[in-house]
């Protein structure tokens, strides 16, 4: 039997949840309300879960790989926002060049890193 697999979504933490369901919506995400401590954000066929709820060893080892197709204009976007100057725990990085492609990483409001970047051959 195949898995016939339609999405794969993770669940992420929040130090504080408003902060944090702010930060996703200014990002450029849609959010839909699943509960009051919990909150679905979308974005084209993708999305992840934000729970109110924060375990400080599972936050600051969490990490979400976001794949784009102009990580470049995405970083410009992104720091457009100026969502480092907004958030006091938001961090945004330069793009970093590796062999299998190029990324930055943004730092959520509550430590979650986000990897943001493209593969070479995709």
């Amino acid at each position: 039997m195949k898995l016939n697999a339609r999405s794969i979504r993770t669940f992420i933490g929040a130090q504080d949840f408003e902060t944090s369901r702010k930060f996703y919506n200014e990002l450029g995400f849609k959010e839909l309300r699943t509960s009051t401590k919990m909150s679905y954000f979308s974005q084209g066929d993708f999305g992840f879960y934000l729970q109110d709820y924060y375990v400080k060893d599972w936050i600051e080892n969490s990490m979400v790989f976001l794949e784009v197709s102009d990580p470049e204009r995405t970083l410009e976007y992104i720091n457009s926002l100026k969502l480092d100057k907004k958030y006091k725990v938001v961090r945004i990085t330069e793009m970093h060049h590796a062999e299998w492609g190029r990324e930055f990483f943004v730092h959520d409001p509550s430590g979650v890193i986000w990897h943001i970047g493209k593969f070479h051959d995709s």
